[in-house]
């Protein structure tokens, strides 16, 4: 993958959103939905500033994520999601796949506790998703402060989407019932360890997420990259306390295309350098089905991305189902071989 370093003003930032100015009056809330509209629909991507998590917060899990990752490698290893069929647990750096090519960067894979469920005859596959978590013996607390992260950032997304459906005028709470506690969310404690050492710079590929927003608690170091109107990757510049936020794979289905999944991308930062991110991704339940969201733009919606390796399903667990098979080439082949296309 090459990467391409922004070199026109206009993309030096992303978007600056403001959710706390949904509390400061008609005017100012009026003035948010104007800026939201134009963010979701021509960038896809904006910083979320006035969220209301707290640096105390945001210190709590990165003191933990940072404990986890300097756990002796065998702790680590204990918890390899190549022994886990719902796809929870350690991932080892190169053992994820983005578009076919090594991801250089280890992490974590955390969603909602709940226990395992094994398709019956006839169910959909995707149930294989929803399981326990692998949590480290020697760090009880991680446990604590990432299911914390996972409520708290709920919230969050929650009432960001309850905003972004009303600026396009759209119902804010139509697709409510598709969260709920059957939800779906996921939580990734991400490190990039520094360049491969071979030249290949990608961190993580060019990619879309699967649901319907993720909000990305990012360090100082950079790395990110968005795909801009120019059809260029430029780079997201670190913002404090700041969540980039970008819209997933749904709501491209849910607005026929009006609103824009976007292609991102990490490039590995050089030498022995550490990166670490935390993204959130906001799902709704495995078996929810994206109804076609009823707003005035509906009428000029250019139509979803049309793309033959990656296509885009209304049902969120075969949407799930499809990238982490994907990406993780070790526990498909491992739990789910009948899954699998043949080559």
């Amino acid at each position: 993958m090459t990467s391409h370093i922004a070199t026109t003003a206009s993309y030096d930032q992303l978007p600056v959103i403001d959710l706390s100015a949904a509390d400061r009056g008609a005017r100012s809330r009026e003035l948010l939905h104007a800026q939201l509209h134009s963010a979701a629909h021509d960038v896809g991507f904006f910083q979320l500033v006035g969220h209301g998590v707290t640096r105390a917060e945001t210190d709590a899990l990165i003191t933990a994520m940072r404990a986890f990752f300097e756990l002796p490698e065998a702790d680590r290893l204990a918890l390899d999601n190549v022994n886990s069929p719902h796809f929870r647990g350690y991932t080892r750096t190169g053992d994820e796949r983005t578009g076919g090519a090594r991801d250089w960067r280890d992490q974590l894979d955390i969603g909602a506790e709940r226990a395992a469920r094994v398709p019956g005859p006839g169910e959909p596959p995707y149930w294989w998703l929803q399981g326990p978590n692998q949590w480290p013996a020697a760090l009880p607390e991680l446990r604590t402060v990432a299911l914390a992260w996972i409520e708290r950032l709920s919230a969050v997304a929650r009432r960001l989407l309850h905003e972004l459906l009303t600026a396009i005028g759209a119902p804010a709470d139509f697709y409510d019932p598709l969260f709920g506690d059957r939800a779906h969310p996921h939580l990734k404690l991400v490190r990039y360890p520094g360049s491969a050492g071979d030249g290949a710079d990608q961190g993580v590929g060019a990619h879309k997420d699967y649901g319907f927003l993720t909000l990305l608690l990012q360090d100082t170091v950079g790395g990110l990259q968005v795909q801009r109107e120019d059809g260029r990757f430029h780079e997201v510049p670190p913002l404090e306390d700041a969540f980039v936020v970008n819209l997933g794979e749904l709501l491209e289905v849910a607005t026929d295309g009006y609103l824009l999944a976007t292609n991102h991308c990490v490039v590995s930062p050089a030498g022995a350098t550490e990166r670490f991110s935390i993204p959130f991704f906001y799902n709704p339940r495995l078996d929810g089905k994206v109804a076609p969201l009823p707003f005035p733009g509906a009428t000029r919606a250019p139509g979803i991305t049309t793309d033959p390796t990656n296509p885009l399903f209304a049902e969120y667990g075969y949407n799930e189902l499809k990238g982490k098979l994907r990406a993780h080439p070790l526990v498909a082949e491992r739990h789910h071989a009948s899954l699998l296309t043949p080559a």
